[in-house]
């Protein structure tokens, strides 16, 4: 998150609608795979389950440990950033398949 002046929120509006974006590119890309069928698209499917379980987990240790901040802009905008590492990865390794 960027310190300056002003609202925090705006920013981490615009991260949230960014991610949205990216998620539903990656749902499209996971769709497409999955529909083709095979073992790549079992593998895919048992893949996106396993990552957001193992997300939410890293995610709830950050809370635990206060990794996320202390305030609710930090811990807000700290949380986006994990899901869109996440979620810009599944993007990259979707596109080149």
């Amino acid at each position: 998150m960027r310190r300056g002046r002003g609202n925090p929120w705006f920013g981490i509006g615009l991260q949230v609608w960014s991610l949205g974006l990216e998620a539903s590119t990656v749902m499209g890309l996971r769709a497409l795979k999955i529909a083709r069928g095979g073992p790549s698209a079992r593998a895919e499917a048992e893949r996106m389950v396993s990552e957001k379980v193992e997300a939410a987990a890293a995610l709830q240790v950050m809370a635990l440990t206060g990794a996320l901040g202390a305030t609710a802009p930090h811990a807000s905008a700290r949380t986006i950033a994990h899901y869109r590492r996440k979620v810009r990865a599944n993007r990259r390794r979707l596109s080149k398949s």
